[in-house]
This record gives C-alpha cells, sequence and structure tokens, in this order.
C-alpha cells in the first residue's frame, strides 16, 4: 500500500491557512501515487489550541473546516486530526481528539483519542474525554488501526506509561490489523526521537504489521515539533524517515523492502538543537508577524548565540545587534560584538549608556544618600539596556531576543525588566554549557562567534572585573546540580550524595526558589530539555517547602 504521509506545519487557530495547507499536501501526495494520505493530529486546528477550545465558536468553526477539507477529498482517503463536539447533553469533557477519514466527499469514519496526557507540557484531561479504544476501518479489504499520538506510548519502559490502564496497541493487536496508523503532535526535545522511533517498531511488532506515525512539524509557542514522520515494518525495521525540523510530504509504500529514509531523518546532539531553535525562533517571529529580530550584544556567549541563530532563522538582514556599552563595558567586549556582527553579517550599532545610567542614578541620589553602593546599581545598568532595547523594538517592529540560558535564569542571575525584557527568550531552556557547546558547533563551517567570546571567562560586566564566579560555582557544576534539582526532582540530600558539596547544593536549590517570581515574568523560552520553565513546570511563587 502506497501511504501519503502529510507532515505539514500548521498554526494554532489560523483555520483557513491550516485548509490550505491540509489540501495542498493532499493534492501533491495524490499525485504522487498515495493510495492513503495521514495528516498529524489535530491539524485542523494546530496543536495545543490549548483554552482557545473554550472560546464559544472555536470547536463549531473547526468543524465547519473540517467539512470544508472533506468536499474537496477525492476517492484518495485522507486521515486528519481535528476537534470533535460531543454534544450538548452528554456528560464528561466536551471535545474529544479526534481524527477524521476522510473518502469521497465526506468524513465517512471517526476514530477518538484513548490516552490523554496531562504531564509536563500537556493538558489534554482539561479538554477531551477519552475514547473507550482505538478505531479499526476496514477499507479494501485491510483492518486499519488508527491511534492518536499517546496511544502508542505505552511501552513499559516509558515512566507516562504506568499513567494508564489501557493499552490501545494491544486491543489493536488482539484485532489482526494489516495496517497501524498514528496521528501525532508529539513536541521535541533532546533525546526524543531516540525514545519515539523504537516506541513505533515496537508497535509495529507487537502488531505484526507496518506503522505508520505521522508528525505534526513547526514553533508554537514555546513548543518545537520536529517532524521525524517515519515507518516501521514488523520484520524489516525501520522503512521511512522524512526529513526533521522542517514540512515534507512523501509517499512509502510498506509493502517494497527497499523504503526511504532523508538524510535529515534524525540529527543528534548540537546539530538537531541548532536546527530546533532556529525552527522554533523562525516560527515564533513570523506566525507572530514580525519579519525582523533585535539583540542586545554584549560581546558575551549567550547574546553571541542568540544572534547567530537569529541569523540563520530569520536572515542576516532581518537582524539587528546593538551594543549598548556602560562606564563597565571592557573594550574586548566592545570588540567581540563588533566582530560578531561582522561575521554575521548583521545590522550593528553602538550606543553607550553611561548618559543614561548617570541620568537615573541622579534622580535617586537624594533618596539613595547615606547607602552604600550595591547590586541596586548593577541593575540599573541592565535596566537601562533593556529600556533603551524596548524602545527600538517599538520603534522599528522587531522581535527584541532575550539572551538568558537556563543556567542564569535558574538561579535569578539576571535582572528582571533589564537583560530579561523582550518576546522571546531563545536559549532560556539551554544550560551554560550546553550554549558553549552550541557556539563550538556553529562554527565548524564557518567563524561565526569570536574564538574570544568562547575562550573568556564568562561576566555580566556590570562592575569592574566582574565574573559570574564571583556569584556562581563553576558552569559545570552548576549545571549539573540544577539538572538533579529541576529535570530530576532530587532533593538537596540526594544531589550531595551525587558527589557535590552539601553547602553549595544549599545555596543553589535556595536561588532556584527564591527566583521563581522572576521565571513567572519572563519571556516565553522555547524548550529543549525534558523539563523546561513555563508551562511545563507549575511551581508556586509563593511556598515554603524545602526539600
Amino acid at each position: 500500500m502506497k501511504i501519503g504521509i502529510a507532515q505539514i506545519n500548521t498554526t494554532v487557530g489560523d483555520l483557513a491557512g491550516n485548509t490550505k495547507r491540509i489540501l495542498s499536501a493532499y493534492q501533491a501526495l495524490v499525485s504522487e501515487g498515495a493510495e492513503l494520505v495521514v495528516f498529524p493530529e489535530l491539524a485542523v486546528c494546530g496543536y495545543p489550541p490549548r483554552d482557545l477550545l473554550f472560546k464559544s465558536r472555536f470547536v463549531s468553526d473547526t468543524e465547519s473546516a473540517l467539512e470544508d477539507i472533506a468536499k474537496q477529498i477525492g476517492s484518495v482517503p485522507a486521515i486528519i486530526g481535528y476537534v470533535q463536539d460531543r454534544g450538548p447533553c452528554i456528560s464528561g469533557r466536551p471535545y474529544y481528539n479526534a481524527a477524521a477519514w476522510c473518502e469521497s466527499g465526506e468524513v465517512t469514519s471517526v476514530a477518538r483519542k484513548s490516552l490523554l496526557p496531562s504531564y509536563d507540557v500537556f493538558d489534554e484531561e482539561r479538554y477531551f474525554e477519552p475514547a473507550e479504544g482505538p478505531t479499526v476501518v476496514e477499507w479494501r479489504g485491510q483492518k486499519i488501526g488508527l491511534t492518536i499520538c499517546e496511544d502508542i506510548w505505552t511501552h513499559p519502559s516509558l515512566k507516562t506509561s504506568r499513567r494508564y490502564c489501557q493499552d490501545p496497541v494491544g486491543v489493536l493487536a488482539a484485532q489482526k490489523i494489516d495496517l497501524l496508523i498514528n496521528l501525532s503532535a508529539s513536541p521535541w526535545h533532546e533525546g526524543k526521537n531516540e525514545a519515539r522511533e523504537p516506541l513505533v517498531q515496537d508497535a509495529a511488532e507487537r502488531c505484526g504489521c507496518p506503522a505508520v506515525y505521522c508528525n505534526a512539524v513547526g514553533g508554537n509557542d514555546e513548543l518545537i515539533f520536529d517532524g521525524g514522520s517515519l515507518a516501521a515494518h514488523h520484520e524489516r525495521g525501520l522503512i521511512a524517515g522524512l526529513a526533521a525540523f522542517e514540512e515534507a510530504c512523501h509517499v512509502i509504500d510498506v509493502d517494497k523492502p527497499n523504503g526511504y529514509v532523508s538524510e535529515h531523518f534524525n540529527p543528534k546532539g548540537n546539530a538537531a538543537t541548532q536546527a530546533a531553535l532556529v525552527l522554533g525562533l523562525r516560527d515564533y517571529a513570523h506566525k507572530s508577524g514580525f519579519k525582523k529580530a533585535l539583540i542586545g550584544l554584549s560581546g558575551g556567549i549567550d547574546s553571541a548565540v542568540v544572534a547567530a541563530l537569529a541569523a540563520e532563522a530569520l536572515g542576516p538582514d532581518n537582524v539587528i545587534g546593538i551594543a549598548l556599552p556602560s562606564a563597565i563595558s571592557s573594550q574586548h567586549s566592545r570588540d567581540d560584538a563588533a566582530a560578531l556582527a561582522r561575521n554575521l553579517g548583521i545590522e550593528y550599532h553602538e550606543i553607550a549608556i553611561a548618559d543614561t545610567v548617570s541620568a537615573a542614578e541622579s534622580a535617586l541620589s537624594e533618596l539613595f544618600a547615606g547607602r552604600a553602593r550595591d547590586v541596586t546599581e548593577e541593575n540599573i545598568q541592565a535596566r537601562a539596556r533593556g529600556l533603551l532595547l524596548m524602545a527600538l523594538s517599538n520603534k522599528f517592529g522587531a522581535l527584541l531576543l532575550t539572551t538568558g540560558n537556563k543556567s542564569e535564569i535558574s538561579v535569578g542571575y539576571c535582572t528582571l525588566y533589564g537583560d530579561m525584557c523582550g518576546g522571546l527568550a531563545a536559549i532560556s531552556d539551554l544550560p551554560k554549557m550546553r550554549v558553549y557547546a552550541l557556539a563550538r558547533h556553529m562554527n565548524l563551517d564557518r567563524l561565526r562567534i569570536p574564538i574570544n567570546t568562547i575562550e573568556k571567562p564568562p561576566s555580566a560586566e556590570l562592575r569592574p572585573d566582574q565574573k559570574d564566579e564571583d556569584s556562581l560555582p563553576p558552569y559545570p557544576v552548576l549545571d549539573g546540580i540544577l539538572r538533579l534539582y529541576i529535570e530530576e526532582g532530587l532533593s538537596r540530600a540526594e544531589i550531595a550524595e551525587k558527589g557535590y558539596d552539601p553547602a553549595t547544593v544549599d545555596d543553589i536549590v535556595r536561588k532556584v526558589d527564591l527566583n521563581e517570581y522572576k521565571r513567572k515574568q519572563a519571556a516565553p523560552g522555547l524548550k529543549t530539555t525534558p523539563l523546561a520553565f513555563g508551562i511545563g513546570r507549575r511551581i508556586p511563587i509563593v511556598q515554603k517547602y524545602v526539600s
């Protein structure tokens, strides 16, 4: 059977645009010989729609869009993800996460999602009612099992599998299906595909038939969907793999021994992280209506990596770099910022902030009289930069990108209303050492980030001769503690048992807990790790628990 996989990039709520994308992909795949076309989960409305589902007309408009799509589907069926209204007189949650089997101008069958994730970034139990089990469609003498995303995430090796009493794959295996289809919108993080590919292969083997997995691609808010759609054969293993981090439509023949695997199917390490951040940044900007990005260039590693990502995502002509030296700023930082701009080919300007800082300090001098200088004056510099960058963002309609990394944001080593100003935190889920690794990777084909920026000791340069290690442990130590505390949820004692100094652990954990209020006010950040700050981590600001 020839199956067209439509790995498309939808935008949440853009029903007209998504409809156009669906029909265009369908027509292209049919012209290439597809006998059945598969689309991602909730392709009609985009994923995740979240509380748009509670708007009075959203679901009915989504269903109307699906009807319009179905009218243009010919004899080659299409399986399309959408939201189905359960009706006003039914108990439980109001909607199904559904997949419509469209054929010859109408919807002939509907499958519904059985397993609804409610962990990390997912909150589907807030909106959807689970199906009692997976759907089997009989077509041309074939029994085709339809599942949606989480329905196949039931392998015992997965921690999340223990949340469920049902096993849709097991149900389908018992029915001896001939083909397994999975419509998915599976957000990416580092290592995700290493879990996903074996999962699809396992489903194929359990059902004794080929399994086709169609994933969404593109960025929607904090989430990045990597695509990487694939097909696995129960006897021959991987038989198809579409490119990651880009739209792709391809026809595969699940009955032929020789399949198709793109050379960009499963990038790993820094290559995957770079591709993910470029895609997430580009889609966040373009889907929000921005063509240009603005970055404050300090000469440091973080702003350099963000600028390099922006230049790749939006094109160098659409990136503006602004250096904002103060009286404290070193000459080498100013030189590094200018060199970075030249390397990237982006627009570059320098605006001195000494007068702005002096004006602020003068205005405050009477109230501050008799008090020693401290972090307050340091933060005035950061906030002066934020003031000017936001003014430039407003004037030129450019998206201001914040440059803080996960290590700094975790412990509050950042200034609220200063360097935290902006519309997107592009690297807020990258620990500091991963930022360095990504910088070196981005320099492999040509010099983008000045070598001095990578090699010099990191510094906020808010006081003379300041170094990050004046306030923080070495970043390899800090990143290790933060991973154990934030991503693995270990207690202080458990972290210390891993070999870390107990006093250092206590200090870092205290800083993480105290700075929750800053993170709640931060710009949305692109998710790259299994647990990012934002919608996937919901810690109260006011709380007294000490682990």
